[in-house]
């Protein structure tokens, strides 16, 4: 009964505020939408990293209804009301989730190592973060500038494994490419070479009925066929006589 009054309360509490949007309000939060980096879901819907499912849910519904296409005028509404329901989608699956937030600890690790290193230059920041026993970095941590940091960090990760991925699938395309150009010059190979077994078996009585013919009139040459001429040999019998051959 208490979950039904607080989901009526928040209905309510929505239809007031929607009701005091402006046009303009609706307009700049296409435009926010549609300039987000498309790789981070957290981005899109204004939610920071830690976010648990609840707000994900919650926030999509309060952002997807001011950029509705039925209820902002702007041109490209419906694109910035996709790319929420694609960002909702992302965040609600397990899977895609948890790779995104592996790629956060990455970048927060990356910015702890990075800061560790700066404290080690500073002996004031590093006295006060032993005796602060942590909290210093914690504060820190949680502060608009480590904050924007991190969102920077996370956006590198994302692009560069995302890069990774485009390359890796180009690969994977080319070779897949290269089999098949080569599976079909095989399959082109075996199709002349059996439409030249059938043409040399479909030729075979022709050759065998010529070779029979040719068997048949032996050597006997053909009418109106010019034969080479045949060669005379010497009479030991004949005297021939030697001519002159004149000298110089």
């Amino acid at each position: 009964m208490g979950e039904s009054n607080t989901s009526a309360d928040e209905d309510l509490l929505l239809k007031e505020f929607f009701a005091e949007v402006s046009e303009v309000e609706r307009d700049n939060e296409v435009i926010r939408i549609l300039s987000c980096f498309k790789l981070n879901p957290f981005e899109f819907l204004k939610l920071p990293f830690d976010s648990p499912l609840e707000d994900v849910k919650k926030q999509y519904r309060k952002l997807s209804l001011m950029v509705h296409p039925d209820k902002c005028k702007h041109p490209r509404a419906k694109e910035a009301f996709g790319a929420l329901a694609k960002a909702q989608q992302q965040l609600l699956d397990q899977q895609e989730r948890d790779y995104i937030l592996s790629q956060v600890t990455a970048a927060k690790e990356e910015l702890r190592a990075k800061r560790k290193k700066q404290l080690k230059k500073d002996t004031a920041s590093k006295l006060k973060s032993l005796v602060d026993e942590g909290k210093s970095e914690q504060q820190y941590e949680q502060s608009e500038e480590f904050q924007q940091q991190l969102k920077l960090k996370v956006r590198e990760l994302l692009t560069e494994q995302e890069w990774r991925r485009r390359k890796m699938a180009m690969r994977i395309s080319e070779e897949e490419g290269r089999l098949k150009k080569d599976e079909e010059e095989q399959k082109e190979m075996w199709k002349r070479k059996r439409e030249h077994e059938e043409q040399w078996e479909g030729t075979r009585e022709q050759r065998v009925s010529s070779w029979r013919d040719f068997m048949k009139s032996g050597k006997k040459s053909k009418k109106g066929e010019l034969r080479p001429p045949k060669l005379k040999t010497e009479d030991p019998n004949k005297s021939y006589v030697q001519r002159p051959v004149k000298r110089g």
